[in-house]
């Protein structure tokens, strides 16, 4: 595993991210200290589904609400960066999406909370995908809902992908809570023209905008003219207290499957992943048509 991600940051990748159920992080500081060591341009994609026994239970299997708090605490003994990953079934746990969100708040070394609506792909009982299927439109609503710190234009559709992606940033400040899209040019935070992917928190744009907005290159009276006019009557910043860990960012991450299957996004798909002969296959075509057997048995297909 540690081998794996010394080649990895070798290779001029930007952002490492890896996914885990936390249990190992949870059982083994030292194993978590190995992993902070990757820092930075380094996170961990922590799966946190529900505070509730019986819906992990359903989701995973087993109650994993201990272990997923006892991961937390190593991560933030480290602050290594942490996205909380919410898979979402309807009528389970999508009435917590803002406990969650607030939460993740509380928690020093998380910066930012992902939720992806179940994708019917593989390892799924009891799920009818006609009448328990959660829509990208629904956990934006419920965001609304059941949190105060955004409003809806404060939740911005990533161009690359609009129809599957949504993204969401905020400045964690003294307590404070500020949405940065509506401040902010929203093409600042999102990619829309060179890259077909997500930008994160360390691209040289963003961190240019939020230079220009608490700079310490120009005089006093002209951060506090800038403060007024972009951050209106929020406090003030000090720019060199401005980290990484200050910002934090919702995604409502939508995978395809085969119940709404739509050919032009699979083809703007944001998320990639590499085929072992070295073919680059979007995420949810992976699942469909590429994991395991399936290839050579649609292969097999076509060829009768």
């Amino acid at each position: 595993f540690f081998e794996i991600l010394d080649i990895a940051k070798r290779k001029p990748i930007r952002h490492l991210m890896v996914n885990t159920n936390g249990i190992r992080i949870a059982r083994d500081f030292s194993f978590a200290e190995q992993l902070a060591s990757y820092m930075p341009d380094f996170e961990i994609y922590l799966q946190f589904d529900s505070f509730k026994a019986e819906v992990l239970e359903k989701l995973r299997g087993k109650d994993l609400r201990d272990v997923r708090i006892k991961a937390l605490e190593h991560l933030n003994q480290l602050n290594l960066s942490t996205t909380l990953v919410v898979t979402l079934q309807k009528g389970e746990n999508d009435d917590e999406i803002g406990k969650i969100i607030e939460f993740a708040l509380q928690q020093r070394c998380v910066r930012g909370v992902t939720f992806q609506p179940t994708q019917v792909a593989g390892r799924l009982e009891n799920f009818n995908p006609a009448t328990d299927r959660i829509t990208m439109t629904d956990v934006r609503r419920k965001i609304l809902d059941q949190t105060t710190i955004f409003q809806p234009n404060d939740l911005v559709p990533v161009p690359c992908n609009p129809d599957a992606l949504l993204m969401g940033y905020a400045l964690k400040l003294g307590g404070e809570v500020i949405p940065l899209t509506r401040y902010i040019d929203p093409s600042v935070l999102l990619d829309n023209s060179t890259r077909n992917s997500i930008i994160y928190e360390q691209d040289s744009a963003l961190q240019d905008q939020l230079l220009k907005i608490f700079s310490t290159g120009i005089s006093v009276d002209k951060v506090d003219e800038n403060m007024k006019q972009l951050l209106c009557c929020l406090p003030q910043v000090s720019a060199p207290g401005l980290k990484y860990e200050n910002l934090f960012r919702i995604i409502i991450m939508r995978f395809i499957d085969a119940w709404d299957f739509d050919v032009r996004a699979i083809k703007k798909s944001c998320v990639h992943i590499v085929h072992k002969d070295g073919r680059i296959i979007p995420f949810e075509t992976m699942n469909l048509f590429y994991r395991d057997e399936k290839e050579e048995h649609l292969k097999k297909l076509i060829n009768n």
